[in-house]
């Protein structure tokens, strides 16, 4: 029987970990949200796992549950549920309208755990690649308060908002991705075939090059000679960089990083604190304790260093201190979300008051993206006249003192 290290939280929002006996990592999730635990990542410690029939259908050729159709199912059970249709009935519809195979099983699945016995959220959390633990626990809120539509109706908006933000981020980096690749694909072509081509010239007329064009001539040998080295040495440290960035410690340090980087950095801190404070509102409006909301919210903001200073906000509210002061400990609000923080914790309408944060949070996101090309063109320009500079200090001007000198021959 394999061992699954896992690390979950209670329903008090404390960090577990552990590890346990299982045929396959969602019978780890079930034994775990038995004891009254949210899994958060499961991980195979040695053994065979044997296969899970769903898990089975989600093999390297299969695709993987698109994020629009766990969408649709949230807006679909909202409404089958307000209509009166009982769960099963409702899943079992469901089943029969799904396209993807994998999501198909998934629901299958649910619905055949509830005629076990099971509740619709622990049926979920054995699926924690499909549906995260935020929404698992959504719906756990729902069950017990009886207000499940209305929990699937906020998740449906969540997701939304979600994917709107995720793909007004990528937005955002690919214009600056495209044209870096594109220089420097530019400064291949120039490095392989432009140069060896002027090399070739100038070492026929056989006069002495400046300086840096020997450096040009030289770089360009380099790299021809020695492109499959260079190219090894690429594939080796992209795959470093993957090894230490899925690590916790290279993790942490990169996603750090991330929110520094010039432009791009400031969306990105933007748009995970528009995250987290959409999700605590909505967390707030469901019933759910503070601690437990700020426990849950870290696996949305999608950055473990933004992740990590939740967790100390989560453990200062525990320790009875009041959001505004752990907030403002954070380092990570302005004033004027602290002020709006600090209304809602003294009229009581907090919840109220983050979704309004969350929406002055996407407001400036959108913002920076309209104001994007503005904003890189300068640095674009900058980058781009230091290479022509080079290429013109390398190249043309040896040609042009040549030029000179066969116009001006030596009396």
């Amino acid at each position: 029987m394999p061992n699954f290290a896992y690390v979950a939280r209670d329903r008090a929002g404390t960090r577990l970990t552990g590890t346990l006996d299982g045929p396959s990592s969602s019978i780890v999730a079930e034994r775990l949200a038995q004891q009254g635990s949210i899994p958060i990542s499961i991980e195979l410690v040695g053994g065979q796992v044997e296969v899970d029939p769903v898990e089975a259908t989600s093999g390297f050729f299969t695709a993987k549950v698109p994020e629009v159709d766990v969408l649709m199912f949230c807006r679909q059970m909202n409404t089958l549920l307000k209509a009166g249709v009982p769960m099963l009935r409702a899943l079992g519809g469901l089943t029969e309208s799904i396209v993807n195979k994998r999501f198909k099983a998934v629901v299958a699945n649910l619905k055949e755990s509830l005629e076990g016995g099971r509740e619709l959220s622990q049926a979920m959390e054995s699926h924690a690649g499909v549906f995260s633990p935020f929404m698992t626990a959504m719906v756990r809120v729902g069950e017990s308060t009886g207000r499940l539509e209305g929990v699937f109706l906020r998740l449906f908006h969540h997701l939304t908002f979600q994917k709107f933000m995720r793909e007004q981020v990528k937005a955002a980096l690919r214009y600056p991705s495209f044209v870096v690749l594109a220089m420097l694909i530019a400064i291949s072509v120039i490095n392989v075939f432009v140069i060896p081509a002027f090399a070739k010239t100038f070492k026929g007329l056989g006069a002495e090059l400046p300086l840096m064009t020997r450096i040009l001539i030289a770089g360009s040998d380099f790299t021809i000679t020695w492109w499959p080295a260079l190219l090894a040495m690429l594939i080796g440290a992209v795959l470093v960089f993957r090894s230490v960035t899925r690590s916790e410690k290279g993790g942490f340090a990169w996603d750090r990083m991330k929110l520094r980087i010039p432009v791009a950095g400031k969306i990105l801190r933007m748009a995970s604190y528009s995250r987290f404070c959409r999700s605590m509102g909505m967390a707030l409006q469901s019933g759910v304790s503070i601690v437990q909301a700020l426990s849950l919210v870290q696996e949305v903001v999608e950055n473990r260093f933004i992740a990590d200073k939740i967790e100390q906000m989560r453990l200062g509210v525990a320790r009875g201190e009041s959001v505004l002061r752990v907030a403002t400990q954070s380092g990570i609000f302005n004033p004027t979300v602290l002020q709006m923080i600090m209304v809602g914790e003294e009229s009581g309408l907090i919840d109220e008051m983050f979704m309004e944060v969350a929406d002055l949070y996407q407001g400036d996101v959108e913002y920076e993206l309209k104001t994007l090309s503005a904003q890189i063109e300068p640095i674009l320009i900058v980058i781009l006249g230091v290479i022509v500079l080079i290429l013109a200090l390398g190249i043309f001007l040896p040609m042009w003192e040549l030029g000179q000198a066969m116009g001006h021959p030596k009396q």
